[in-house]
């Protein structure tokens, strides 16, 4: 997958005891707030395994379920990779109705195979809109191929992300902004 040198692809890197989900969360919410567009998905719940497992579509508020239906005595993940990818549907038209930052949930199984929402990065990058993707430190190798290098790696908290952000937003707009403005307005 060609990612061009200019795209503004930051990983937040993840121990096992920590909580990026939460990180990703405000700080969607907080940019949203600001009149930016975040777009994307951040999970709730930790494990493929947990009852309550779904995700959060930043754009709309939404709660979305991400788990099959196995019964009670399923062993394993029952991620449901039909919803995963209804979601990408969902997130993808957001892409294409404009966003200043897209959030994806997780380098996970799926993504580490080209599948679940890998097709999402390689949009919003071709459409230079900047990613932030939560990473497991055991699997950055992992996304480090995945993104030919490409890659800014974060430390899993807010300062981190907050710092990035200034840069990729200073970069992209000339200074930051704190609302947005449309076409219409920057030309008057």
């Amino acid at each position: 997958m060609p990612f061009d040198a200019q795209c503004d692809l930051a990983a937040l890197v993840y121990e096992a005891h920590q909580d990026p989900d939460d990180i990703l969360r405000r700080f969607a919410s907080e940019l949203n707030a600001r009149g930016f567009r975040a777009v994307g998905l951040v999970q709730l719940g930790h494990h493929c395994v947990d009852a309550d497992l779904s995700a959060l579509l930043v754009h709309t508020g939404e709660r979305l379920p991400l788990l099959q239906d196995l019964g009670k005595c399923a062993a394993g993940c029952r991620l449901d990779v039909g919803l995963l990818l209804e979601a990408g549907t969902r997130i993808a038209g957001a892409i294409e109705t404009g966003a200043d930052l897209v959030i994806i949930n997780r380098f996970g199984k799926q993504e580490r195979a080209g599948k679940g929402l890998s097709y999402l990065i390689e949009r919003a990058v071709g459409a230079d809109i900047p990613v932030v993707i939560a990473v497991p430190s055991h699997r950055f190798a992992d996304w480090i191929k995945f993104a030919e290098g490409m890659s800014v790696k974060l430390a899993c908290d807010r300062r981190s992300l907050d710092a990035w952000w200034i840069t990729v937003s200073n970069r992209n707009a000339g200074v930051l902004r704190t609302t947005h403005v449309n076409f219409c307005e920057a030309f008057k």
